[in-house]
Formats: structure tokens, sequence, C-alpha cells
């Protein structure tokens, strides 16, 4: 199992979440542990594809070199 410390908490930040906490019977590390736990459940995982998809679309209609010119120029340059 891997640890996470997060540091420079703001104080009222720090509080609410002891008193969230106190209100679910359980110590401040556990409620945080719950907070990611529930918030990252949620989230979906991205395939490849997706991603990929979404790689294109954020680059569409920009000028792209095709790797092997990339490839040929690095070896050009030894």
């Amino acid at each position: 199992m891997g640890s996470l410390s997060v540091r420079n908490l703001d104080d009222d930040l720090l509080a609410k979440l002891k008193r969230r906490a106190a209100r679910h019977g359980r110590s401040a590390e556990a409620e945080v542990r719950d907070i990611l736990r529930l918030t990252l459940s949620s989230e979906a995982d991205i395939n490849f594809d997706t991603l990929a998809a979404q790689l294109r679309a954020l680059t569409a209609g920009r000028h792209h070199t095709p790797a092997e010119d990339l490839v040929q120029e690095g070896r050009d340059e030894r």
C-alpha cells in the first residue's frame, strides 16, 4: 500500500475535514481515504482509443511532420 503526505493545507480546510471525520466517526486520515476513493471511483477509465481520439481532435488542423522525416533528420545530423 502506498502513502501520501499533503503539506500546506489551509487551517480552515483541515478543520472542516476533522469535523466531517468526526461526524462519520472516523479519523481524518480515514476520511481522506474515503473522499479519495469516492471521488476517484466515479471517474471513468479512459481507454487508449478514446485518449488517442481526443489527442487527434486537439491537434486537428496542425502541421505534422511524419516520423520518418524526423528519424532521417536525426540521422543526417550525425
